[in-house]
């Protein structure tokens, strides 16, 4: 079964990185995948991941433009409330 908080999040990212180019478009790109992966993994990803990538996209919302940057933070949003449901720390 999917983990639907991170669908979201990768669905955000693909919309994002169609905006972008270089660079940033790569990375939105990385990112998403390594969500969509995550939601299907047999095993979830632990705090420390899902706090990496939620970095990265805090990194990558400054260098782009607004509309792009509303569509980031969603993605983030998508993966600190997934974040919330993981036991642990």
């Amino acid at each position: 079964m999917p983990r639907e908080e991170l669908v979201q999040a990768a669905e955000e990212l693909k919309h994002a990185s169609a905006d972008t180019s270089g660079d940033v478009k790569d990375q939105l790109e990385s990112q998403a995948e390594t969500l969509s992966d995550l939601a299907e993994a047999d095993h979830g990803p632990d705090h420390g991941r899902l706090d990496r990538i939620m970095h990265s996209l805090s990194e990558l919302e400054s260098d782009v433009d607004d509309e792009t940057a509303e569509r980031i933070q969603s993605a983030y949003d998508h993966v600190k409330a997934h974040r919330e449901t993981v036991s642990g720390v």
